[in-house]
C-alpha cells in the first residue's frame, strides 16, 4: 500500500518541507558521520519498559509551537520543562524537533535529556533511513512512524533500522486500515493519534474504537485530546498502557502541576 498522495493539507506541507531539509542536511553531514555519531552517542534508555508499567504512563511531549493552536510557550526552556515533569512523574518524554512548524530542534532534545533520567523519544516526520541514524546520534531512545507518511516497505525498513540501533519506534495510526499496516510491518508500540492529521480536528473516540484491534503483546498509546484524569482512567480500563500529552502541559501556567493532576497525584513542591 502506498503513503497518501499529495492533496494540499497541512500535513503534505510538512512533509515537504521535511524532504527539502533532510536533502539540504544529507548534504552537508553524510550518513557516515552519523553512523560513527550514533556509535559515540550515549547508552540507550529502555522506552517500552518506561510505557508498560503499572499505573498510569504519561509520555509528556515539550513542544512549542503546532500547526493547530500556534505558539504555545514562550518563552520556551526546555531544560527547565524537562527537569520539572520528571518531577512531576512523567514516564517518558516526547520531543519535537521540527524546526518550521512545531519550533523544535535537536538541540532542544540533546539538552533536555541530558540533565534526566527518562527516556526520551524524538517526535518529528521521519521517512529516511538517514533520520533514523540522525536521531541516536543525537541521543535519542525512541522516534516517531507515522504510517500515513510511509509506504509499507519504508515503514518496515525503519521499524528494522530502529530495532538494530536499539531503538523500538513509537508507530502512530489514525485508522483501522493504517492500524493493518502498523500490525503487518511488526510495529511493536501502537499510538493511535485522536487527531486527524488533514483536518486537525480532534476526536477522542478514536482510541476507543481502535483499542480491541490492538493485541495484548503490543504497548498502546493513546494520543492528543487527553485533557483529565478521568480520560485516562478510562482509556486505561480500555486497554491503554500510556497516554501522549503535549498541548495540555505547554499550554497550562505550570506544566509540572497539569501533570500531576492528570495522574492524580500531588504536585512536586519547590
Amino acid at each position: 500500500m502506498s503513503a497518501q498522495a499529495n492533496t494540499g493539507t497541512v500535513l503534505d506541507r510538512i512533509l515537504d518541507a521535511r524532504r527539502a531539509a533532510v536533502d539540504h542536511r544529507k548534504k552537508v553531514l553524510p550518513e557516515t558521520a552519523l553512523k560513527y555519531g550514533a556509535k559515540a552517542a550515549t547508552p540507550l534508555r529502555n522506552f517500552a519498559a518506561a510505557l508498560s508499567r503499572d499505573g498510569i504512563n504519561i509520555l509528556a511531549e515539550l513542544k512549542p509551537a503546532s500547526p493547530s493552536r500556534g505558539v504555545l510557550r514562550d518563552p520556551f526552556d526546555a531544560v527547565a520543562l524537562a527537569r520539572a515533569l520528571e518531577a512531576a512523574g512523567a514516564a517518558a518524554l516526547s520531543i519535537l524537533t521540527e524546526e518550521e512548524f512545531f519550533h523544535g530542534s535537536l538541540k532542544n532534545l540533546r539538552e533536555a535529556r541530558k540533565i534526566i533520567s527518562l527516556p526520551v523519544l524524538r517526535k518529528d516526520f521521519i521517512f529516511d533511513p538517514w533520520q533514523v541514524w540522525e536521531t541516536r546520534a543525537n541521543d535519542a531512545d525512541s522516534f516517531l512512524l507515522i504510517v500515513a507518511t510511509l509506504h509499507d516497505a519504508q515503514l518496515r525498513d525503519l521499524i528494522v533500522l530502529g530495532r538494530e540501533l536499539g531503538m523500538e519506534p513509537l508507530v502512530e495510526v489514525h485508522t483501522s486500515v493504517e492500524l493493518n499496516r502498523a500490525l503487518a510491518a511488526d510495529a511493536r508500540i501502537l499510538g493511535v493519534n485522536n487527531r486527524d492529521l488533514k483536518t486537525l480536528t480532534v476526536r477522542a473516540e478514536t482510541s476507543f474504537e481502535l483499542i480491541d484491534q490492538i493485541p495484548d503483546h503490543c504497548i498502546a498509546v493513546s494520543e492528543s485530546g487527553l485533557r483529565t484524569h478521568d480520560d485516562l482512567l478510562r482509556l486505561r480500563v480500555a486497554g491503554f498502557d500510556a497516554f501522549l500529552i503535549g498541548e495540555h502541559l505547554m499550554l497550562a501556567p505550570d506544566p509540572a502541576v497539569a501533570l500531576a493532576n492528570l495522574l492524580g497525584t500531588s504536585p512536586p513542591q519547590g
